[in-house]
């Protein structure tokens, strides 16, 4: 019934414990910096600790719990001599590399950059909207486990007859929430598709195994006549706010100018220069290597993309790129005849590198005509004055028919330390949205404390009692939020200052020993208390109406 743990506790023990191992709560308290300052050896084994005697400074600790007795060594140092910390939560400054990435600002902000705010509430927004089911009866209220279907792109008509250039059928789509884990997801309908054969899903489980950061995964596929036909679902990630390359780069009727065709004895409109109606090459590249890094993925697993389209390609933020609609021509195309389904990938892989190099064509013309068969010749020459010759070579190469089958992977060095760049960009966003996410931490702190003391202060009558919040403790509280929210200057101006009311809520929840003197409003008393006292009745008070919610008072 005994168990030795040397030189860690045994929370942190290589063996398992019994659930009601000891409590970690030498280690539940906000870590000291100074033991990152100092070295520390690494564990020592179970025969080292019993054979040797414990070093200096570290203590072995003992502990039983239901009948079994832990040892560990605790290697905690000791506080260093002339070692100040605070003892209460503050806002520190941002990092000095954060900071000078940042355009100054006239005074430190406690909260996360607007632009960032601003594009998580749309987020936010998109991921809960709903329609009215009376004025869009079409939509059913319920597909399969999914519910709350909202369309995410016009509905075609009833009448329509006509079908997508993309996918040969009628196609819609929808967020919709799944029943069974209340998240978001994206449903692509297909129209009037019946699934006759089951064999294709065994490439449905092979792309549901692919997870990448610019690839939209794919869930479920299921078919359904909630829509009053056939239908053919594919469920996918919801990614809120994204739009398609298509919508944000080949929006604009006026690119085409230069490669539409004219009549005899006309010139050509003037060239297109880049930073002047052409798209940097920095941000080219960055597409480059995100799509690149899609398909790696997708060939590398024995699949192909085969939706490497504008129409296809989602683009989230500025500059991040996800494929979608992937696997959904692996089952519209399905071959029951062939007895290996994958027999055709490399086939459709090779396609996969010429749809590529068409899109980074599109891109680097901001055109969609420049990828068309007769305006090819002014295309690479448009490429040629505005663009390095690694992406001229790159296009080529990916539109070029080789003697032998490429692989993505041959682009990798015409990329080149291209990869850098982004990794680095990618580590700065990083970096800034640490950031802003360092901030909304300690709001989300303050928040929950004012929470508590909302519930407190002004309770109209507690356990039958009407002045129980004029009281005991309360009476404390309810100063204390005086001195928070109430000041005023010589004048009897309010005097407002948010450094003071965090400053105060910081000190609280710490419970420091500071004394602070509160003033009741008819100003006849003054009580001199501590912010440790305050906690305590803080802390009390809240038990208490917790108590009495839980129905154990």
């Amino acid at each position: 019934g005994m168990s030795l743990s040397a030189g860690s506790s045994p929370l942190h023990s290589p063996k398992i414990t019994p659930h009601t191992s000891p409590a970690p709560r030498r280690r539940s308290h906000t870590p000291n910096p100074a033991n990152y300052m100092v070295p520390t050896s690494a564990s020592a084994s179970v025969a080292n600790a019993v054979s040797q005697p414990p070093s200096t400074g570290q203590v072995i600790q003992k502990e039983t719990v239901g009948g079994t007795t832990y040892f560990y060594t605790d290697t905690t140092p000791a506080p260093l001599t002339g070692m100040v910390f605070p003892n209460y939560h503050i806002y520190h400054p941002a990092a000095p590399h954060v900071a000078y990435m940042q355009p100054k600002a006239n005074a430190p902000s406690f909260f996360m950059a607007d632009e960032l705010r601003q594009e998580l509430i749309n987020r936010h927004l998109i991921t809960m909207a709903q329609i009215d089911q009376a004025d869009i009866p079409a939509v059913p209220a319920e597909v399969d486990s999914y519910h709350s279907l909202f369309p995410l792109e016009p509905l075609p008509p009833p009448n329509r007859i006509q079908k997508t250039s993309n996918f040969g059928y009628i196609t819609s789509c929808y967020k919709a929430v799944n029943s069974k884990d209340d998240l978001p997801y994206c449903l692509r309908r297909i129209h009037g598709f019946r699934l006759v054969n089951t064999k294709c899903m065994v490439l449905v489980d092979m792309w549901k195994k692919i997870q990448h950061s610019n690839i939209v995964t794919l869930r479920e596929v299921f078919t359904t006549k909630a829509f009053g036909e056939h239908s053919l679902v594919f469920a996918y990630d919801f990614h809120a706010g994204g739009e398609t390359m298509m919508s944000r780069h080949f929006n604009d009727p006026s690119a085409d100018a230069y490669f539409t065709k004219r009549k005899w004895g006309q010139h050509d409109g003037p060239l297109p220069r880049q930073h002047a109606g052409l798209l940097p090459e920095s941000l080219i590249w960055a597409y480059i290597v995100q799509l690149s890094s899609a398909l790696r993925t997708i060939h590398t697993a024995g699949l192909a993309c085969r939706v490497m389209d504008p129409t296809k390609i989602l683009v989230t933020g500025k500059t991040r790129l996800r494929v979608n609609c992937v696997g959904i021509f692996d089952v519209l195309t399905f071959d029951n005849s062939q007895n290996n389904p994958l027999a055709l990938m490399a086939q459709f892989q090779q396609a996969d590198l010429m749809s590529l190099g068409k899109v980074v064509l599109a891109l680097a013309c901001n055109s969609l005509s420049g990828i068309q068969r007769e305006n090819l010749q002014k295309a690479m020459e448009l490429v040629t004055i505005n663009y390095s010759s690694d992406l001229k070579n790159l296009i080529l190469y990916l539109l070029t028919d080789q003697n032998r089958l490429r692989s993505v992977n041959d682009i990798m060095p015409m990329i080149g330390a291209r990869f850098y760049t982004q990794l680095d960009a990618a580590q700065m966003r990083n970096d800034v949205i640490e950031e802003d996410l360092a901030k909304e931490v300690q709001n989300g702190r303050l928040f929950r404390l004012l929470a508590k003391l909302g519930t407190i202060n002004e309770r109209p009558e507690f356990q039958k009692d009407p002045t129980w919040s004029e009281t005991g403790d309360r009476y404390l509280l309810k100063l204390f939020r005086d001195h928070l929210f109430h000041q005023v200057t010589e004048a009897g101006t309010p005097w407002i200052d948010l450094s003071h009311i965090i400053s105060c809520l910081n000190k609280l929840d710490a419970g420091v020993p500071e004394k602070i003197s509160l003033i009741s409003r008819d100003e006849k008393s003054v009580l001199v208390v501590t912010y440790s006292d305050l906690k305590r009745c803080f802390e009390n008070t809240f038990q208490e109406l917790i108590a009495a919610a839980n129905g154990q008072l």
